[in-house]
C-alpha cells in the first residue's frame, strides 16, 4: 500500500475528470470539514473554470500534509459523493498506509532544527543578497503552478486588480507568475534581494518546496 499523499497524487488526472462535473460540490464538502485554509478556499474559489478549481483543490489538499489528503479520501468514498459522482466507486475499495501517514504527520510535528538554522541565518544575510535576478525570477515561476495568485495576493501582497491585469495581458500561466515577481521586484526596488523573495515564499499556507526555492540561497 502506498501513502495518502502519494496515492491521491497518482489519482489527479482521474479526479480532475470526475469531479469537474460539480466542481462547487466538492468544494464545499471539502471545506465544511476543514480541508482547506481559509486562504486555500479563498484560491480555490477565485477559479472560474470548474477543471481548475478541482485542480486547486487537490494540490491545496495534498500540500497540506497526509492528515488532509486522508481526510479528502474519505469523504470521496462517502454516500454523498458516491451518488453525485458514481464514478468515484473505484476509490471504495482502494486502501492506503495509515502507519505512513501517521509516521509523516509525527514528522511534521516535529521541527527541522537544522533546515531551520540554516535559513534563519540565511534569512539574516538579507542585505547581502544579491538583488534577484531575470533567471531567478522565470525559475521560480515555473514552479508556482496555479497558486500564483495566492502567492501574489498572500505573499507578495500585490493588489487584486494588479494580477487581474497581469491574467488579462498574459495567457501563458508561468508568463503570468514571472510578470508578478518581476512586478514585485521593481516595486520592491533594492529591498528584492534573492534571500527576501525566499523568505517570503516560504512561509505559512502558501510556502513553495524547498526544492523549487533554495537555490535563492546560493552565493555563487
Amino acid at each position: 500500500m502506498m501513502d495518502v499523499t502519494r496515492f491521491l497524487r497518482s489519482q489527479k488526472v482521474k479526479l480532475i475528470e470526475i469531479l469537474s462535473a460539480d466542481a462547487d460540490f466538492v468544494v464545499q464538502h471539502a471545506d465544511s470539514r476543514s480541508l482547506l485554509s481559509p486562504a486555500g478556499y479563498e484560491q480555490v474559489q477565485s477559479c472560474r473554470v470548474s477543471s481548475e478549481k478541482v485542480v486547486q483543490l487537490l494540490d491545496h489538499v495534498i500540500k497540506r500534509g497526509p492528515v488532509s489528503a486522508r481526510g479528502l479520501l474519505e469523504l470521496l468514498k462517502e454516500p454523498p459523493l458516491q451518488e453525485t459522482f458514481p464514478m468515484l466507486d473505484c476509490l471504495k475499495n482502494q486502501q492506503v498506509d495509515s502507519l505512513a501517514c501517521d509516521t509523516q504527520r509525527k514528522r511534521k510535528l516535529v521541527p527541522d532544527v537544522k533546515h531551520e538554522t540554516i535559513t534563519h541565518i540565511k534569512m539574516c544575510k538579507n542585505e547581502d543578497s544579491p538583488i534577484v535576478s531575470e533567471r531567478q525570477l522565470m525559475i521560480v515561476a515555473c514552479g508556482m503552478g496555479l497558486s500564483w495568485r495566492e502567492i501574489g495576493r498572500l505573499a507578495l501582497e500585490i493588489p487584486t486588480v494588479k494580477l487581474e491585469q497581469i491574467e488579462e495581458d498574459h495567457s501563458i500561466l508561468k508568463e503570468r507568475a514571472f510578470a508578478m515577481l518581476n512586478y514585485w521586484r521593481i516595486c520592491q526596488r533594492k529591498k528584492a534581494t534573492a534571500a527576501y523573495l525566499h523568505s517570503l515564499l516560504s512561509q505559512n499556507d502558501w510556502a513553495l518546496p524547498p526544492e523549487r526555492i533554495d537555490f535563492l540561497l546560493e552565493t555563487n
